[in-house]
């Protein structure tokens, strides 16, 4: 049986942790050929681990909020391969934890900058390259934080619900063009954005299991798994999804 992205050009976003991390390896797995991207230095080692298992991977610099980087990015991707067929737009960031009516302007900005128009610079000029070929599909990370209200995290809460409002227009709009755009929607998951949030309190983690149905965390390599599937041509028929894999959260 072919892997599910065999020779597919792919890009990951966010790749130097988290969701974004195991998502390069899953992506590997599956036989893409990658480019990698993140502010951080640290997504070459995720380029170096995707080579050492075998897999085809070299890692960019790319803040997602300046155009002119993603701009540079996807071209490069062009230059190097001749197309991009897949991408998975995850890079994001959180933020404390703050009372709406105490929010930092700069705090609001700075989230808003990444987590939103970070997306919007993706997918358009993603976009614009699969438009020229006729045929693409395309991931973004939005959150549970994107479908219902999370006190405390309105700057991020709001971002992730204009992510799902993005993919579903963009979706729409492209869908005669041979292009697939969904967004997954993570629940609680063992990554450090998520210790992060969690601050070392071992109650609030009690929390959150307990509200999660099946009583754990994901491993960010579940997550990964729903991205790498959304990408394939295994989904042929799915677009403008917005994808909760959260354990059953919202079954309930």
């Amino acid at each position: 049986m072919a892997a599910l992205l065999q020779d597919k050009i792919g890009l990951v976003t966010g790749a130097a942790s988290g969701i974004g991390k195991a998502a390069a390896l899953a992506f590997a797995r599956e036989g893409a050929i990658l480019t990698l991207a993140d502010v951080s230095a640290a997504g070459e080692e995720t380029a170096r681990l995707v080579r050492s298992a075998g897999g085809e991977a070299a890692f960019t610099g790319c803040d997602i909020s300046v155009a002119s980087e993603v701009e540079a990015l996807i071209a490069s991707i062009v230059a190097k391969h001749g197309r991009l067929d897949c991408a998975f737009n995850n890079a994001g960031i959180e933020g404390p934890l703050v009372p709406m009516a105490e929010v930092p302007e700069e705090l609001w900005d700075r989230i808003v900058k990444v987590d939103l128009k970070g997306p919007f610079l993706c997918l358009k000029y993603e976009v614009r390259q699969m438009m020229r070929q006729g045929h693409g599909a395309i991931v973004n990370t939005s959150s549970t934080a994107g479908i219902c209200g999370t006190p405390g995290f309105s700057p991020y809460t709001a971002a992730k619900h204009g992510v799902i409002g993005l993919t579903k227009t963009v979706a729409l709009q492209y869908a005669r063009s041979g292009i697939r755009v969904n967004a997954i929607c993570p629940g609680l998951t063992d990554t450090p954005m998520m210790a992060r949030i969690l601050g070392g309190d071992a109650e609030m983690e009690k929390l959150f299991i307990a509200g999660t149905p099946v009583g754990r965390k994901a491993g960010p390599e579940e997550i990964a798994a729903a991205a790498v599937w959304l990408c394939s041509d295994a989904a042929s028929f799915v677009t403008g999804a917005a994808l909760p894999v959260d354990g059953g959260v919202f079954a309930q």
